[in-house]
C-alpha cells in the first residue's frame, strides 16, 4: 500500500506545473467535507427520515436550514482561496541539519478578507495559520529539513482553510520550482588545521594557537576580524576626524598562506571530510585568515572576506 501511495504522490506531483509564483484559480483549489462535515450530513438524513415519518414541519424547516447554511458555508470556504496569490521569496542556503525557512507570501487582491489560512511543507501535519486583511499580504515562514547536502528541490506545499464553519476541507497544492543550497555540517570540536603550504611552497604556520602577538599594524582591510583591529588608535583618528582604521599584523597572519583540501582532513568518508572542510573554514574566515580551497573538481585561490566564505561553503555543498 506504501508503494502504491508513493507512485500515485508522483505522478499526481508531476501533473502540477512547478512555478514559484501561483493564482489559485477554480481549478486549482479542491473541497471535500471534512469529519465534521460527514457527521452533519449524517445528523441532516437522520432529521429528514423523522421529518418524514412523523410529518414534522418544524422538522422540515430545521432540516433544510441547516443544509442550506452548510451549502452556503461550502461556497464561502471556496472562494475563502478562489483568487489568492502566492509567491515563495528566494530561499537563504544554510548548513545541513538546519531548517530551512521558506517565506511564502500571500497577495488578496480581493476586498474582502481571507480568514483562516493554513500553509504547511506536505507531509507535515503543523499548519502555520495567517489571516490576510482586503488588499494586503501576508507572510507565512515554513520549515523544512533538508534531506542532504548539495541543491535540494523544494518540497510542496500545502494550503488549506475550514472557514467559515469547518465542515469543509478546502486546499491546493503548490510545487515551488526554486531549489535550496544545502552546506555541509561543521564538524564540531574540530581538530586544528595541520600546516598549510604557500603558493610558492614554503611552509606557512597555519595553526590558531600559535602566533597570536602583534608584530606591526597595517591598514584595515574589509573582512578583518574585529579583533585585529586597534581600538585605541581608532579612537584617537576618530578624534581628529579621520576614519582610517588600522589592523594588528600577527606573526599567525604574516606567514605563509593556508590551503585546505580533503587530504588535509585525514579522514576516508567524504561526507566527514567536507564536514571537517566546512568547520575549518569558518574557522579560517572568523580569524581573518587568508585562505584558499582545494578540491577534485576546483581551486579557490586564497583570499578572505564574507564573499570568499560564501565561494568556498558553495563549493563544498556542490562538491
Amino acid at each position: 500500500m506504501s508503494w502504491l501511495r508513493a507512485q500515485w504522490q508522483a505522478w499526481w506531483q508531476s501533473r502540477l506545473a512547478a512555478s514559484d509564483y501561483l493564482v489559485l484559480t477554480q481549478r486549482r483549489v479542491y473541497i471535500l467535507p471534512s469529519g465534521a462535515g460527514l457527521m452533519l450530513a449524517i445528523t441532516l438524513l437522520c432529521m429528514l427520515v423523522a421529518s418524514i415519518n412523523f410529518q414534522l414541519n418544524m422538522g422540515y424547516m430545521l432540516t433544510f436550514l441547516l443544509a442550506g447554511a452548510a451549502v452556503v458555508g461550502m461556497h464561502l470556504g471556496h472562494a475563502n482561496l478562489r483568487g489568492l496569490q502566492l509567491r515563495l521569496l528566494a530561499p537563504q542556503a544554510h548548513f545541513l541539519y538546519t531548517p530551512a525557512c521558506l517565506q511564502v507570501q500571500l497577495d488578496n487582491p480581493r476586498a474582502q478578507a481571507r480568514w483562516g489560512l493554513g500553509l504547511a511543507v506536505q507531509g507535515d501535519e503543523n499548519l502555520s495559520w495567517i489571516g490576510v486583511p482586503a488588499h494586503a499580504i501576508g507572510l507565512v515562514d515554513l520549515y523544512w529539513n533538508a534531506p542532504q547536502r548539495g541543491r535540494n528541490p523544494l518540497p510542496m506545499i500545502t494550503l488549506e482553510t475550514r472557514f467559515p464553519m469547518g465542515m469543509f476541507r478546502v486546499w491546493a497544492l503548490w510545487r515551488p520550482a526554486s531549489s535550496v543550497l544545502v552546506y555541509p555540517r561543521p564538524e564540531a570540536d574540530a581538530p586544528p588545521w595541520p600546516q598549510g603550504l604557500s603558493p610558492s611552497g614554503e611552509v606557512g604556520h597555519a595553526r590558531l594557537q600559535g602566533g597570536t602577538e602583534p608584530e606591526s599594524v597595517r591598514p584595515y582591510r574589509r573582512g578583518d576580524a574585529l579583533k585585529t583591529v586597534v581600538w585605541k588608535k581608532a579612537a584617537q583618528a576618530m578624534a581628529r576626524g579621520s576614519h582610517d582604521l588600522l589592523s594588528r599584523e600577527t606573526a599567525h597572519t604574516a606567514s605563509g598562506v593556508l590551503w585546505l583540501d580533503l587530504a588535509g582532513t585525514g579522514l576516508r568518508e567524504r561526507e566527514a571530510a567536507l564536514s571537517r572542510l566546512c568547520a575549518w573554514v569558518l574557522r579560517a574566515d572568523g580569524s581573518g585568515q587568508d585562505y584558499g580551497l582545494r578540491l577534485p573538481a576546483q581551486t579557490i585561490a586564497p583570499s578572505h572576506g564574507p564573499s570568499h566564505r560564501q565561494q568556498c561553503l558553495e563549493a563544498l555543498a556542490l562538491c
